[in-house]
């Protein structure tokens, strides 16, 4: 099944095929979101009580998926931009403060989005396979949406770019948020759906239906490739 056709939602199930998205290197980029070093490490299994052993076993098909799939994905998207000088930025959740005082409410709130990631610890970092080099940007965050609360707008303004390829975790979470931020800004934006992982493939596959044409153009890795002659 053609991308056109699928990952379509109720809203969009009559709808006909989308154009394909403008893709020129000169004005689209790339995004990495939020792969950092505090999602990826884990406590060894035999360490853990029954209870905290049955939920490490709930998010092993991630970690497989990120490892065996979104990981290596995005290394050879970051590898084929950079070949042909497309601009490669980054985003990661992290504090200015040791304490956390200048995250938002929804990093301070009890549960999993309750990080205390200081811009500078090993935790807070983009994971090494995937790290940024040169003179790529990083923009550092304490919102689900990597626009809120930084200057990625007026950079990518500035940069020329009308077209945002967004990759990262979590698909329901803050690659929706940022998607969605993107196109209120009038960004064209495209979502890697074999780039991108959520806590659950249930979750990854029914976010992307959601945000699917009216947000964004969601594709393959090998779809954009295609486009882009890569």
């Amino acid at each position: 099944m053609s991308w056109k056709t699928r990952n379509r939602s109720f809203y969009y199930a009559l709808a006909p095929e989308p154009d394909d998205p403008g893709l020129d290197p000169a004005t689209t980029a790339l995004l990495v979101i939020d792969v950092q070093n505090t999602y990826l490490e884990r406590p060894p299994r035999d360490s853990l009580s029954a209870a905290e052993r049955l939920h490490f076993d709930g998010w092993t098909p991630f970690h497989e998926r990120m490892h065996g799939t979104v990981i290596p994905n995005i290394a050879e998207l970051l590898a084929l931009f950079r070949a042909k000088g497309i601009e490669c930025l980054f985003a990661r959740i992290a504090c200015a403060t040791a304490d956390g005082r200048d995250r938002s409410l929804s990093q301070k709130k009890p549960g999993f989005n309750n990080l205390l990631l200081p811009k500078d610890e090993h935790a807070s970092q983009i994971v090494e396979a995937l790290a940024p080099v040169g003179d790529e940007i990083t923009v550092i965050k304490t919102t689900d949406s990597a626009l809120t609360g930084t200057n990625l707008r007026l950079i990518l303004a500035n940069l020329g770019i009308r077209t945002v390829v967004c990759v990262g975790i979590f698909t329901d979470q803050c690659v929706s948020s940022t998607v969605r931020s993107l196109a209120d800004e009038s960004f064209d934006v495209v979502v890697l759906e074999d780039c991108c992982a959520a806590a659950t493939d249930d979750l990854h596959a029914r976010e992307l239906e959601i945000i699917n044409m009216i947000y964004c153009n969601v594709m393959a890795l090998a779809d954009l490739k295609s486009l882009m002659k890569l």
